[in-house]
């Protein structure tokens, strides 16, 4: 399905992005290391109960997954990259987390991620979050009425390429609006000029994500976890934009 909003739905898109944005804001400012996964996963649950919000995770039992997911944020560490599944463990100086988050407000859904070091960073650590930052900042600046889903990706995977990251398009970005996981895909790497023509109203999370050196994924025993084959470290960043009239909009950005 794909779901053009109304701009009354948009609106309430943009409430729902800037909730999304400030629980991650709040998760990362509270995040250490010594912090559990656990606890980051009750803080994100109590932040959205306060907010009169939905998770989109806890009953969420997609066929890749070994659901429901329960729980209310993804938290993956090192080598992990999606999907990772709370548990318990204390993060260590120099652990590379992203947290992943999902919500529905007034019954429209945002979805972000954010990856950063716990403590202290390796530069090369540092250079790949960047780079997945700068790819979604290019999949944005691609993303206006008339451009087609080929044109996000060729800007994404450009950028990944350049880096020297392979490219797995296995998962990518997706629609978004009434539930979180939509048509049009959005892959990270792709040929301009292909795919869906974007149209105002249309929600599109976007989220560029790499391992260090290889596009090969495994799952957990928890079913899941997503890590690289190699051992490698990751990174992935994700925003949800709403196409305008006059462009991008980025709406999971902080809230006031």
């Amino acid at each position: 399905m794909i779901e053009i909003l109304s701009p009354a739905e948009v609106d309430r898109a943009r409430r729902t992005g800037a909730l999304v944005g400030t629980i991650l804001q709040t998760l990362r400012a509270r995040t250490g290391v010594g912090t559990n996964l656990l606890e980051i996963d009750r803080w994100t649950r109590t932040m959205i109960e306060d907010a009169g919000a939905e998770s989109c995770y806890v009953d969420y039992a997609p066929s890749f997954g070994r659901g429901p997911f329960g729980h209310h944020v993804c938290t993956a560490v090192n080598d992990a990259v999606l999907h990772g599944l709370p548990h318990d463990r204390d993060l260590a100086d120099g652990d590379l987390l992203t947290l992943d988050l999902a919500v529905s407000l007034d019954g429209i859904a945002a979805d972000a991620a954010v990856s950063f070091v716990v403590g202290t960073a390796d530069p090369a650590d540092t250079a790949m979050i960047e780079t997945t930052e700068r790819a979604l900042s290019a999949g944005i600046a691609a993303a206006r009425p008339g451009a087609r889903t080929g044109d996000l990706s060729h800007a994404i995977g450009s950028v990944l390429a350049s880096a020297g990251h392979p490219v797995n398009t296995e998962f990518g970005g997706h629609g978004i609006g009434s539930t979180m996981h939509q048509d049009p895909h959005v892959s990270n790497a792709g040929r301009p000029g292909r795919g869906y023509t974007l149209r105002p109203g249309l929600l599109l999370a976007l989220e560029p994500w790499v391992m260090a050196d290889t596009d090969e994924l495994v799952t957990d025993p928890d079913g899941w976890t997503l890590r690289s084959a190699t051992g490698a470290r990751t990174a992935h960043t994700e925003h949800t934009i709403a196409i305008t009239e006059d462009g991008a909009e980025v709406l999971t950005r902080p809230g006031v």
